[in-house]
């Protein structure tokens, strides 16, 4: 139910107002005649007011000053009998939501401003379902899984780094999980509601970082057709995370640093200062300080990013998660795929401890995926685990596929494996000639 007040000390008015809000069946309409008795009553929290200019005891203005100071999120709709431009301005400066004079056709601005103010309403409560959707995805105990004494020293970092805004530097090799603490890290923080912004250094072109995290005019090179802002700027109040940052070129670590200590930025091809306030998180897989010392890396700037660091351990030091993370990535992806989910024999869990995973966990998640395809069965065996150095292609456990696309890939790999042999395809993946036909006429799978 939307709850409206409506405010207005003519009784026809009063009465017409309240009567064309009543026929939608999902307004609740309290009346009001004296400012001070809709002021008494605003701890019920209306959605919406609708409120006359001149009120026997306060005006409009003086009101809708009270209204605001109390909450803010009432939206409040002026209905007058002034035609000033001046007033209708000063008093949608103050917070109005719309300013409506009094005529034949207000029935139906009322009604058209209400639709406008349901449906703003209506996306205010899907970015708000979203955002604790968000903070639920990462609430770090539950998103980080583990139970090794490496993991539980990685929570310790992550709780103290939440309640500061001090710089955090995460470290480790690739595929152990950088991205997933800085994002645990800003959507448990009081930045949580403001934007999360990733740049992947080592992925871009180096003439194009600066512009890229710093913004650009229109006509600063070849190309910039438009004014773009950059990452900073996209980032501002909330967190910045600069992945790979040992990638950086020396030149632009001299601008970043500058950007850090003076919080402020200055576009491609402008001189104008623009002021940031964003929290920074960087990411690394190599050792700063070997970095510094070798020359590769600003010594001033290494200092500068000096804050907390939480360096995350490889797979192969945490034996004890090993089996805790295969379960978990089982029965997401049999979620993901609406399947039921698997056992993990006894063997099969002795194959995947044997293993160092150069990946990480990165890894491991692919390796999983894979079996669960390869799984004839409830229960995942030895035989149904391959890692990158198996015979199988190694294409097929390095992307995130459906179940659909997993099979289908199988099923390409093993005919180029056996020269397009059907029967011995076949055979060796236990399924019917039919099936591979099938697939064949499908998504023609035969390699060419």
């Amino acid at each position: 139910m939307l709850k409206i007040f409506v405010v207005e000390d003519d009784d026809w008015y009063n009465e017409f107002i309240a009567y064309n809000l009543k026929l939608d069946d999902d307004h609740d309409i309290v009346k009001f005649q004296e400012g001070k008795h809709c002021l008494e009553r605003l701890k019920e929290n209306p959605d919406i007011i609708t409120l006359d200019y001149r009120l026997p005891d306060m005006t409009g203005a003086d009101m809708l000053k009270k209204i605001k100071d109390y909450n803010p999120e009432i939206e409040v709709i002026i209905i007058s009998e002034q035609e000033k431009i001046e007033t209708a301005v000063e008093l949608l400066k103050l917070g109005a939501y719309d300013y409506i004079v009094k005529s034949k056709d207000i029935r139906d601005r009322i009604l058209n401003v209400l639709r406008n103010i349901k449906k703003q309403k209506g996306l205010r409560k899907q970015i708000d379902s979203l955002q604790q959707e968000v903070e639920k995805k990462y609430d770090f105990e539950k998103s980080i899984i583990g139970k090794s004494k490496e993991i539980k020293k990685i929570f310790g970092l992550i709780e103290k780094a939440i309640h500061t805004n001090i710089v955090v530097t995460i470290t480790g090799e690739t595929g152990t999980g950088k991205e997933l603490v800085a994002k645990a890290i800003h959507y448990n923080s009081a930045r949580k509601k403001e934007a999360f912004v990733a740049v992947n250094i080592a992925a871009m072109p180096k003439e194009l970082i600066e512009s890229e995290l710093f913004g650009h005019e229109k006509g600063a090179f070849t190309g910039a057709q438009a004014t773009r802002i950059g990452k900073f700027e996209e980032a501002d109040g909330g967190t910045l995370f600069l992945d790979e940052i040992g990638e950086m070129d020396l030149t632009l670590q001299a601008k970043l640093l500058r950007a850090l200590q003076e919080k402020e930025i200055t576009r491609v091809g402008s001189n104008k200062v623009i002021k940031t306030n964003c929290r920074i998180i960087v990411a690394t897989n190599r050792n700063l300080q070997k970095e510094v010392k070798e020359k590769k890396f600003r010594d001033d700037l290494y200092y500068r990013l000096f804050g907390i660091t939480i360096e995350m351990p490889p797979l192969r030091t945490r034996e004890s998660d090993i089996i805790v993370l295969a379960k978990f990535f089982m029965d997401i992806y049999a979620n993901e795929n609406r399947v039921e989910t698997k056992i993990l024999g006894r063997e099969a869990q002795k194959k995947l401890l044997s293993y160092s995973y150069p990946g990480n966990v990165r890894e491991l998640k692919s390796v999983i995926e894979l079996a669960f395809v390869m799984s004839n069965t409830d229960e995942i065996e030895p035989e149904d685990i391959s890692f990158g150095n198996d015979e199988t292609d190694p294409d097929v456990i390095n992307h995130e596929l459906t179940l659909r696309e997993h099979n289908h890939r199988i099923v390409k790999s093993y005919l180029k494996k056996y020269d397009d042999n059907v029967k011995v395809a076949a055979e060796k993946l236990g399924i019917g000639f039919s099936t591979i036909y099938r697939m064949m006429k499908e998504e023609e799978v035969i390699s060419s």
